[in-house]
């Protein structure tokens, strides 16, 4: 069960609070959606439940254990972005099991393996060798899910994944998540602005202003808000202030939140999960970073564009720089090594030499130098900007 006590979350600059005393209950084998109009602070709590965003005060729970004293297992909690990140010039295969090898230790076929169950889970089993880059909207988004599904979280957040789908699209999305929380005891939140798809809910938790003000069976929403359609709720919380509809929500009466069936599940999701910490812990450092390297490797050499550019930088661009450096060379006179002449003339022209082999030899170093550093600093600024385009998959 994860279990939210008043939760508040403040940040500098900003007047109002971005989360208001937000306390809700929902157990696992359950499917909760978390509802409001733009700006409300839905995808706000949904980070701090997922650790991304620390809130200023309150507590999480999370099947009995305080997320302040014990964070949760990596393995344990899947967040899905409203866009993912996977990588246009990867297979869908590819992006399963990059995404699978940053996060667990495992053999190849273990990972081959998982990879096909999770396919065959969100219905990509026939997309496998299909670039990412190809997909339409909603096939995507279960790209993004099955990304995160790769680790058997416990806990799935969704985070506008059906936002900008077409009605089709987002009816599967939401079934495919809903069939989703009934396995191994999981936990499914859900973050949209959309009520097309209202009955598919466990339950639904409405926020507006950064407050509360519903989280309960979705049965029972239309009743609350004294509304005849799901469709004019966010007018309605429009005729009223939030700290308004807080009070109005804390004052009604609330189930128990531990029912023994709740108990059950709790005890079926912690066992499962006690059995997976040795199978789903994160590889080394060192493991990461070359499952890493060889997915930049792999997506270079797939950029035809990129690979002719970056050999022209390499092989071009240096005997340019030499061609031209060559021509701007001083010319460099001989001594002159007749006997006739004096011993002062040869110390003369000994000293000239001496001065423009110097310069000459400064100069060629002093290029290849410039070189050297100019294909360095180039190098660097491509290589960090492939690591700030990466940097979703690397925070999973």
């Amino acid at each position: 069960m994860l279990a939210l006590h008043s939760i508040c979350l403040e940040m500098e600059g900003v007047e109002n609070p971005l989360l208001s005393e937000i306390s809700a209950l929902f157990p696992t084998r359950h499917f909760g959606a978390i509802l409001g109009p733009s700006g409300c602070g839905k995808s706000t709590l949904l980070k701090v439940i997922a650790g991304i965003l620390p809130h200023t005060s309150g507590s999480i729970y999370w099947q009995g254990k305080n997320l302040e004293d014990e964070d949760l297992p990596a393995h344990q909690l899947g967040y899905v972005p409203q866009f993912s990140c996977t990588h246009p010039r990867l297979t869908v295969r590819e992006n399963l099991v990059y995404g699978a090898r940053l996060r667990q230790k495992g053999t190849r076929q273990q990972i081959e393996e998982r990879v096909d169950q999770v396919s065959e889970e969100t219905g990509l089993i026939d997309l496998q060798d299909r670039p990412a880059g190809v997909l339409s909207g909603g096939q995507l988004r279960r790209l993004g899910l099955a990304m995160e599904l790769t680790t058997r979280p416990s806990l799935l957040l969704a985070d506008e994944v059906t936002s900008g789908l077409d009605p089709k699209s987002e009816e599967e999305i939401i079934a495919l998540l809903a069939s989703l929380s009934q396995e191994q005891g999981r936990l499914v939140l859900l973050v949209t602005h959309s009520l097309r798809q209202i009955e598919a809910y466990d339950s639904v938790t409405v926020l507006s202003g950064g407050f509360l003000a519903y989280s309960a069976d979705p049965r029972d929403l239309t009743d609350y808000f004294q509304v005849k359609s799901p469709e004019l709720i966010y007018p309605a919380l429009a005729k009223q202030e939030p700290k308004e509809w807080a009070a109005d929500w804390s004052a009604v009466p609330k189930p128990e939140g531990l029912t023994q069936q709740n108990i059950l599940e709790e005890l079926k999701a912690i066992s499962l999960t006690e059995g997976q910490k040795e199978t789903l812990e994160l590889p080394s450092l060192l493991s990461q970073v070359g499952t890493w390297l060889r997915r930049r490797i792999q997506i270079f050499l797939r950029d035809p564009a990129q690979v002719f550019l970056q050999l022209t930088l390499l092989l071009v661009f240096p005997a340019v720089v030499t061609l031209f450096a060559y021509r701007g060379l001083p010319e460099v006179r001989n001594m002159a090594m007749s006997s006739d002449t004096g011993v002062v003339e040869q110390l003369r022209d000994s000293l000239a030499f001496t001065i423009q082999s110097s310069r000459v030899g400064t100069l060629v170093s002093g290029l290849a130098m410039f070189q050297v550093i100019l294909l360095a600093l180039m190098g660097s600024n491509s290589s960090a900007r492939e690591v700030v385009g990466d940097r979703p998959i690397l925070e999973k």
